[in-house]
């Protein structure tokens, strides 16, 4: 299978990534092993990015306005913001690679909150389930649509949603709709369509008791992602195994991977229901 990304190194609290024909140099706090390439290797980068003066770009005229690259069979559009990211969490590759796996062959409903650019909305449309997109963001959402496009899924039965995740949750509720699986990963700190304020510790509760009312009576999975530091594989599991009793749970550390050793970038816990064999 095709794959334009690549860890190329890693270290010093940096990592050296290639996305297709553009390489970049980003900061990475648990990368606190030492670096393996030369420094030379790592100036080579076609742009860098830092946050030791604010959020700063170095070379960002060096990349392209935009680009696409493949990964884990998805397309993706691709393109420098002010906050450092491009429009991609290539450490998710592992989890849309198993929704795939989870989705194929079934017809299956699918809720993905706080869903950015949509890996995982396409991972599932990819795999034949109807998707609901859910982000308070509307140009997230736009690219996301974009990237639907790149993926031949302009006419995929996706609902495109801006809102604020606990209202849009509590109105489903009330309509009645229900989800075969929900995917989800909340921020640590956010601001919905209306300029809601989001808490991962203080709201995190409440989203997953959301998540709990909109399963369907033959649910297949809850997937739980998370960049927040702190939060361990642990923590989200007891979190998990309260709200989702009869689940069977599997958790653990997503990566970013290639040539470098495998860089930690957040965490997952999935909750398993009987409905999903393997």
């Amino acid at each position: 299978m095709k794959d334009d990304y690549e860890l190329l190194d890693s270290g010093g609290g940096r990592k050296l990534e290639r996305f297709g024909r553009c390489v970049l140099a980003r900061p990475c706090s648990q990368a606190m092993w030492r670096q393996t390439l030369p420094e030379s290797a790592w100036r080579e980068a076609d742009a860098s990015f830092d946050r030791e003066d604010g959020n700063r770009w170095h070379g960002r005229g060096n990349l392209p306005k935009e680009w696409t690259i493949e990964t884990a069979g998805i397309r993706f559009k691709l393109g420098g913001t002010d906050f450092g990211h491009l429009g991609i969490f290539p450490e998710q590759r592992a989890q849309w690679r198993w929704i795939r796996e989870a989705l194929a062959g079934r017809r299956a409903s699918v809720l993905n909150l706080f869903a950015y650019s949509g890996g995982s909305t396409l991972a599932a449309a990819l795999a034949g389930a109807e998707v609901c997109h859910l982000d308070a963001s509307r140009g997230m959402v736009d690219w996301a649509r974009e990237n639907a496009a790149l993926n031949g899924l302009s006419q995929a039965p996706v609902r495109w949603i801006v809102d604020d995740a606990h209202k849009f949750m509590k109105r489903e509720i009330r309509r009645g709709r229900r989800y075969d699986a929900i995917v989800l990963d909340p921020p640590t700190f956010g601001r919905g369509a209306a300029g809601e304020m989001y808490k991962i510790e203080r709201d995190l509760g409440e989203t997953l008791s959301l998540v709990r009312e909109l399963l369907s009576p033959s649910p297949l999975f809850v997937l739980f992602s998370s960049h927040t530091p702190g939060l361990s594989c642990r923590v989200a599991e007891n979190i998990l195994s309260q709200m989702f009793p009869a689940a069977k749970l599997e958790s653990g550390e997503m990566l970013l991977e290639g040539r470098s050793m495998p860089c930690p970038s957040g965490i997952f816990s999935r909750a398993r229901f009987a409905t999903l064999s393997h």
